[in-house]
Order: structure tokens, then C-alpha cells, then sequence
């Protein structure tokens, strides 16, 4: 929907050129959230077709296609641009340049000439161009670099990038948000115009889901699966799992200081024996230095025999981990996208989460929700996911009727994120 406006329309009939930063598909583990919102955006894209819609992808030089993942999508140019990573905070000031260079020539009358509409530029990651001759939409899936300006903004490059980064998200014709709260901040934060903002919620990725009913072929075939890889990664039969980097938007020292206080606490009277305590967490998508920084930080307080560590798996295999899990633990000091929990949420799972960002909005009753920073009261909410069955029965259910029939679908996101498309290239004939 957008800002103080009813829900978006259905995507129109005629589509529209887009061109799209696809960049964070070819290294995902650099941007995970930017990475996966590509993917959904892009599969749906490609498993509903719109007449006259066509994609034109900005690539890094050298790496792999990611346009393979999507058959189907109607790709018509591919521009290679260089790697500016290399730079550092300097790829802030020169990716607007790049970007806005290979969107010059993506031509609104080619577009049209194919049975489109018009042309947009579409800007997921960092990187939105300057003055590239079309309309502009721009997804925010983070507002770290302006929450957290003390980690994010410390050299003269990475102040002088963000400050470029905000004003091109306020000269955009569209800023798309996943909730309300997201949009209340990149107005005040950003000092983005409400009228140019939209709200888009996203959604879990397609391969979370509930576990099959019991007893059927398909769920005793899951539950299976599940048992060998648990085994694999000496988990118990309940656990909790945690997703995503370790860098400054998440809250991990918190984490580990709770599951200290828990095990000082000493084990729950009513909590059955054949139970471990305290919780035991399973690390998943960390990279190597994640996991080396997690296992220090963890071994200094006492509690590093409870987490457990998976490398890199396949998509499905997280989904069964998360299914199966306890609840998923989320502690994060911001949060605009909350995709790991929306995947939790899809497979049913509840959460565990700090109180930032997006986050009540999307969690809802499905999790509890403690402030960031305060382990004590995170501690708590720990105890209650893994030790109080009555509780743990509340979220459970609201996480279940979450992922039923009605639940968030990137078709949809798909829809309303075409008629964003659809109102700008309007809005500029």
C-alpha cells in the first residue's frame, strides 16, 4: 500500500523495462537480505509472466550469470559493470555513476517498441543511479547506515556515501518499504517525502513451510531427513536456531551473555528430563569468521558447548532445520527487512526477537519480542521458548495459522511491486 493510501492496485496488464542491480545474487553472502529479496522478487516475476515486461541486468565483470536462476524471465541486456568492492567505502560515491551509465541506454522507446509501458530503474542494494533519464524506484531494506552511524559512517568515504546514498532515496520516484514502522523511520531517518513511499510487505521464502502431517508418507519422510541432520550437526530433539551474518546490526553479544545467565540460573524444575538446558542454538548461514567470532565470544562466557555450527547448506535444507527448531532466535539492534523471521513464519516456526525495526510488526503474537541490549529480559524469553510449554503453545499456534493458506506469497510482492512500476512510469509520461 502506499503511505496513507489505500492497498496498490493489481499489477496492470502491460509490464515494464526494468532495469535491476543484480549484483548481490553473484556474491550473496556480502548483502543475504538483498540477495534473497532478489530472488523472491525475481522468481515470481518469472513464474507469472507480464506481457510487454523485460529485464535488463547490471552484472559485476567476471562472476557467474545469476539471470540462470530465473528461466523464464524475460532477460533483453546484461551490462557488466566494474568491481568497485575493491574500494571499499569509496563503491558508495562511484557505483550512482556506474549504475546510472548502463541505465542510460536502457531506452524507453525500446521498451514501448516490445509492448511495455515505459522504463524504470529498480535499485535493491546500495547503489541507486544518479540522474539516469528514468524513473527510479528503490527498494530499503536497511536503515543500519543511519541507526548505526557510529559503526557505518566512520570514515570521511562512508559519511560522504551515505549522505549521497539519502539524497538519491529522496530524489527517487518511489521508496519501497516492507511495513509501516519502516516508513515511519526512513521519514524521520531519511527525511524521505511520505507520498514517495510505499509499502510493500515482503515474505518468507518459498522452500519454508510447516513440516506434513505425521504419519503421512511425505511428513515421515521430513521428519527423517531432519533426525540425520541433527545428528550431523549434534543437535538434541529441541533447539533453537539462528540465522544470518554477525555483524553490527545483530545483537549476538546479548545473546551469548543470556544463555550464560541461563545456565547460572540452573535447569527449570518442571522441565522434563529427557530436555537439555540450557537452550542449545544452531548457528546457520554465518560465514567462517562468524562462526570463529561466535565460538571465542561464547567460549569466554562459559556457554560454548551450546551452540552448534552448519556451513553453507541449500535452501531446503535450512527450511527443514527451521521447521523443525524450537523457535527461531533473532536478537538484532536493527532490523528493516526481517526476512529470517518471515521465513521462520512461513514454516511455522515462532520467534525469539528484539523489539526494533520491523519487527512487532511482523511478529506480531507469533514470538516474544524483548528490547535489544537488556540479556536479562532476553534470557527470560529464551526460558519461556524452550521451558514453559503453555507459552511456547501460544506463539506456536500463531506462528502455525501464519504459515495456513492465507500466508504471504512473493507472487504478491510481486503484484504490487509491478504496479509501484506501473504508477511511476505514469507518473513521468
Amino acid at each position: 500500500m502506499r503511505l496513507g493510501d489505500a492497498v496498490v492496485a493489481p499489477a496492470p496488464a502491460t509490464g515494464v523495462r526494468v532495469v535491476v542491480d543484480v549484483r548481490p545474487l553473484q556474491d550473496p553472502g556480502r548483502a543475504p537480505a538483498t540477495a534473497a529479496y532478489l530472488r523472491g522478487l525475481l522468481g515470481a516475476c518469472a513464474a507469472e509472466p507480464l506481457e510487454g515486461e523485460s529485464f535488463v541486468l547490471l552484472l559485476d565483470l567476471g562472476a557467474d550469470d545469476p539471470g540462470l536462476l530465473f528461466p523464464g524471465l524475460p532477460i533483453v541486456g546484461k551490462r557488466r559493470l566494474p568491481i568497485t568492492r575493491i574500494f571499499r567505502s569509496g563503491a558508495l560515491t562511484l557505483d550512482p555513476f556506474l549504475v546510472r551509465g548502463a541505465a542510460l541506454g536502457a531506452g524507453r522507446g525500446l521498451a514501448r517498441e516490445a509492448g511495455g509501458s515505459g522504463a524504470v530503474a529498480h535499485a535493491v542494494a546500495g547503489a541507486l543511479p544518479i540522474g539516469p533519464g528514468l524513473p527510479v524506484v528503490a527498494t530499503l531494506l536497511d536503515l543500519a547506515p543511519w541507526e548505526l552511524r557510529e559503526q557505518y559512517q566512520r570514515s570521511p568515504a562512508a559519511r560522504f556515501g551515505q549522505r549521497l546514498r539519502a539524497q538519491l532515496l529522496r530524489d527517487a520516484d518511489a521508496v519501497i518499504v516492507g511495513s509501516a514502522a519502516i516508513a515511519r523511520a526512513a521519514t524521520q531517518l531519511l527525511r524521505i517525502r511520505p507520498g514517495h513511499l510505499w509499502i510493500v510487505p515482503l515474505a518468507g521464502g518459498n522452500d519454508f513451510a510447516p513440516f506434513s502431517m505425521a504419519g503421512t508418507e511425505v511428513g515421515d519422510a521430513q521428519r527423517a531427513a531432519l533426525d540425520v541432520e541433527r545428528e550431523r550437526y549434534g543437535l538434541p530433539a529441541r533447539y533453537f536456531v539462528h540465522t544470518g551474518r554477525h555483524d553490527a546490526r545483530h545483537d549476538f553479544g546479548t545473546l551469548v551473555d543470556a544463555l550464560a545467565r541461563l545456565a547460572a540460573a540452573g535447569r527449570p524444575p518442571r522441565l522434563a528430563k529427557a530436555v537439555p538446558w540450557p537452550p542449545r542454538i544452531l548457528l546457520v548461514d554465518t560465514t567462517p569468521d562468524d562462526r570463529a567470532a561466535a565460538a571465542q565470544a561464547a567460549a569466554a562466557s562459559g556457554v560454548g558447548d551450546l551452540l552448534h555450527y552448519a556451513p553453507a547448506l541449500l535452501a531446503e535444507e535450512v527450511a527443514r532445520l527451521v521447521a523443525g527448531a524450537r523457535a527461531v532466535v533473532h536478537p538484532v539492534v536493527s532490523e528493516a527487512a526481517a526476512l529470517p523471521v518471515l521465513d521462520a513464519l512461513a514454516a511455522g516456526t515462532p520467534v525469539v526477537a528484539s523489539a526494533v525495526g520491523a519487527l512487532p510488526e511482523v511478529v506480531g503474537p507469533a514470538g516474544l519480542l524483548v528490547e535489544p541490549r537488556d540479556a536479562d529480559r532476553l534470557a527470560h524469553a529464551l526460558r519461556a521458548a524452550w521451558a514453559d510449554d503453555r507459552v511456547h503453545r501460544g506463539i506456536a499456534t500463531a506462528a502455525a495459522a501464519r504459515a495456513g493458506t492465507d500466508r504471504r506469497r512473493w507472487a504478491g510482492v510481486a503484484r504490487e511491486t509491478r504496479a509501484v512500476y506501473a504508477a511511476v512510469v505514469a507518473g513521468r509520461s
